[in-house]
């Protein structure tokens, strides 16, 4: 990585810079302007990768050793992205990008600081900022005059503005003008991020001061084909992505609640919502067996504990939404129990395991909790889910998907519709006396068992 000082030598800096935009744009793209992204998890590295393919001098760090050493040999630890991998090949062996387990070395070489790392919650549901607090100490180590810090982890709103900046101000040898900071927040999904970081949507900026946001759309907009949308500041571009995410727990729980109703009305509730969304101003999402991911089930809680404002709305979305595993459970032991089978005594079969289909990732995947629950009332419970190595988070006995064909069980309930699972040959099956269709993935099968597809409703007999 080059050095951030000598870099610079002769034409200045990007913060506070007297220099026009096109020629800032210029020395970025050429790599006068050195960039270090502080974290290199599924989000942190495609973007590192974006950067690197853009301005060619990146340095990625991360305190996982494992994680620096992969990527110094050109080799991807994050799997089913699109293009990743071979990007990352090339710009490691052309030097575009490096990586390091040493983040305040790379905070003195940069010029550009790009923070992406975790904000988990606590047990009590707080943001735990502690790893964000670390990365921006470290950062403070090494800032220089004109120096600009990107924020693009989903932080509770004023996090930029009365944490980060206060502490960069507070622990740095720099005054409030001399650097900036910026909430750019990510708005990428797994399996799709190079596309989305290069343009899938505009990118949201929102600056401590005038020079901040000004600064951060130059960057932005070199990277970003389709642009950079400003706001007034960083809390309203840290609003926009909490927002974001909120309108889809809540519009998820909306679709929960509804799906709920099929048993009662006699209707298939997923048919009504396919109707309903036929106007304009209705999107209602479908319901299913729970929400998971690192995202939807804890950005709520990032509005409802930081501050004094009700959010009851908020609040019943998140119960809603963390009851459809029981929910899911309750079906599942109805269906048994009308075939004549205790679920004490059942077999069951989860399929899928992750959140999302084609995506590796478990926080909070209503797999997990659907797995204890069947458990604890004394089920045998076993787990399919091409994607994984490791099944700790569960309580099941995992097997291979091959495997369900020398398996005679009472249950299965299929949560994530991964790909592979279309290659399951259902005429090859012993039918199991229940099965509960939790996406509605599986409106071909013909079975005679007993069937409840979650917004849908049971049907016993043929199921096609």
């Amino acid at each position: 990585m080059t050095d951030a000082n000598s870099s610079r030598e002769g034409f200045g800096s990007l913060y506070g810079a007297s220099t026009d935009e096109g020629a800032q744009k210029e020395a970025f793209t050429s790599g006068k302007f050195p960039v270090a992204v502080y974290g290199l998890g599924k989000m942190g590295l495609p973007l590192a990768a974006v950067f690197a393919e853009i301005c060619g001098n990146v340095i990625g760090v991360d305190i996982d050793p494992d994680v620096v050493s992969s990527l110094q040999n050109g080799d991807c630890h994050i799997k089913q992205e699109p293009g990743l991998g071979s990007l990352v090949a090339d710009l490691v062996n052309n030097d575009s990008l490096q990586a390091t387990t040493e983040p305040r070395e790379a905070a003195r070489d940069a010029s550009i600081h790009v923070v992406i790392v975790p904000t988990p919650i606590t047990e009590q549901k707080e943001p735990d900022l502690a790893i964000l607090d670390t990365v921006i100490a470290d950062i403070a180590t090494g800032l220089t005059e004109g120096d600009i810090v990107l924020v693009e982890c989903t932080v509770p709103p004023k996090t930029t503005e009365t944490r980060v900046f206060e502490r960069l101000l507070g622990e740095s040898d720099l005054n409030r003008g001399e650097f900036g900071v910026a909430f750019c927040p990510e708005r990428t999904s797994s399996g799709r991020a190079l596309e989305d970081i290069r343009g899938a949507y505009p990118k949201v900026v929102g600056g401590i001061d005038d020079e901040s946001t000004r600064a951060a759309s130059v960057i932005y907009d070199t990277i970003n084909s389709e642009g950079v949308l400003t706001v007034s500041d960083a809390t309203t571009a840290e609003a926009v992505k909490l927002f974001e995410g909120l309108y889809r727990d809540v519009n998820i729980a909306l679709a929960n609640e509804l799906g709920q109703f099929t048993d009662e009305l006699g209707i298939d509730v997923r048919e009504a919502i396919d109707i309903a969304n036929t106007q304009p101003f209705c999107h209602i999402h479908n319901p299913g067996p729970g929400v998971g991911g690192h995202c939807i089930p804890y950005y709520p809680y990032f509005l409802i504990k930081p501050f004094e404002t009700p959010a009851p709305l908020l609040s019943a979305a998140r119960e809603v939404n963390d009851s459809m595993p029981s929910f899911t459970v309750a079906k599942v032991r109805e269906g048994l129990e009308s075939q004549g089978i205790a679920i004490e005594d059942a077999k069951i079969v989860i399929l899928g395991l992750t959140y999302r289909p084609g995506v590796k990732e478990i926080r909070a995947s209503p797999a997990i909790s659907i797995s204890q629950e069947l458990s604890a009332l004394d089920a045998e419970v076993f787990g399919i889910d091409p994607l994984l190595d490791s099944f700790e988070e569960f309580d099941i006995q995992p097997i291979e998907q091959d495997k369900l064909y020398e398996l005679s069980v009472d249950g299965l309930i299929l949560v994530t519709p991964h790909e592979e699972f279309e290659q399951i040959q259902w005429t090859e099956l012993d039918d199991p006396a229940v099965i509960i269709d939790g996406r509605a993935s599986l409106e071909n099968l013909e079975t005679d068992s007993w069937v409840y597809t979650i917004g849908r409703g049971k049907q016993i007999g043929k199921y096609s």
